[in-house]
């Protein structure tokens, strides 16, 4: 097993080593967006500050949703009592 890993990480670094350079030569390397300038590189800039922006929001949103949950199943089970058993023989 242990060798069989081995040369599948050889083969996959053997196969990313020999199709970077294909990569690279697609498209006269312009990428596929095309040509770029100053102002396509600020509007990326501002986008990812937003988007970090607005995930951080919603993970937030997402965070007090889950906490207020957590804080009405506590009170549930505060408000029915112990259920377990207590002790045994």
């Amino acid at each position: 097993m242990r060798h069989l890993r081995i040369r599948l990480l050889g083969l996959a670094l053997l196969l990313t080593l020999v199709l970077a350079p294909v990569a690279h030569a697609e498209n006269n390397g312009r990428g596929y967006y095309g040509a770029t300038n100053d102002k396509v590189v600020t509007d990326a800039g501002f986008i990812l500050i937003a988007g970090f922006a607005i995930f951080v929001f919603v993970m937030s949103m997402i965070q007090r949703h889950l906490d207020r949950r957590k804080e009405a199943r506590k009170a549930a089970q505060k408000a029915l009592g112990e259920v377990q058993w207590r002790g045994g023989w």
